[in-house]
Formats: C-alpha cells, structure tokens, sequence
C-alpha cells in the first residue's frame, strides 16, 4: 500500500516514450497506409524500437522507407538492411541516384544532396500512396529537418 500523498511517478522519458506509442497507434488506427521513415540513423533507429513497442508482440503494421542518398556508409545499409529483415518489415527504398538518373531532379553544383531528397521522399510517398509518415528528429534541431 502506498502512504497518503505519495503517488507513482513516471520520469521524462517515459512519458514521452508513451506518448509515442500512443501517436503511433491511433495513426495506424485512422490512416490506411503509413510508414516509417529510416535511415539506419540514431533517430530512426529509436522510431523503430518504439514501433517495435508499439505493437508488441503483433509485427510492426507498416513498412519502413528510406530515402537513399547514395551517400551512405555501407555500414549502416548493411544494418538498414539487418533490422529490416530481423523485423519481417517491408523496406520501401526511394533512391536520390535513380532519380539524378532518370532526369527528375538535379544535383547543385557543391554535391549535396539534402535539397533533392525532398522530391525523391515526396514521389515516393505519392508512389506507394502512403498517408501518414513517421519520422524521428531531435527537439535540438533545426526544425526545417
């Protein structure tokens, strides 16, 4: 029994953990077709543990998308590729190369690529129709990412 006026606490993190299972259920209770947007990145990374979560001991309900730069370190391809397996996922690849290839956008001239991946992400997301997307980013960042 608890003493009066002592109360269980959750920390920070916890709640705000909840709070992400609780987005990423009603999303795929109201939306017919989302996905996850991974990268093999640390914030994508924490979006799929928290998928994984989510909808325990069920699979993840939705595929995982990533859009590929072609400027990625083998590495974390390789591990993009493990997890997605590991999970049974679906892995949805939109390609930055294919599309400087096909002629549907252009590199600027100093080779970044941040600027095409938008239109890359956007016809990929109108290609498979997808409705909703998750996406992980730090409150720290620039909030354009």
């Amino acid at each position: 029994m608890t003493a009066p006026g002592r109360f269980y606490q959750v920390s920070h993190l916890d709640e705000l953990e909840a709070e992400s299972i609780f987005v990423m259920r009603e999303v795929v209770a109201e939306m017919e077709r989302p996905v996850l947007l991974f990268s093999g990145g640390k914030d994508s990374i924490v979006m799929l543990r928290l998928a994984q979560k989510a909808f325990a001991p069920a699979n993840i309900p939705f595929p995982v998308m990533h859009v590929d730069t072609g400027h990625n370190f083998p590495e974390v391809l390789d591990y993009r590729d493990q997890r997605v397996a590991e999970l049974g996922l679906h892995l949805v690849v939109a390609s930055v190369p294919d599309a400087l290839a096909a002629g549907t956008v252009r590199e600027s001239g100093d080779g970044m690529r941040n600027r095409i991946q938008t239109p890359v992400l956007l016809d990929a997301v109108e290609k498979h129709r997808f409705d909703a997307l998750f996406g992980g980013a730090r409150r720290d960042e620039e909030k354009a990412r």
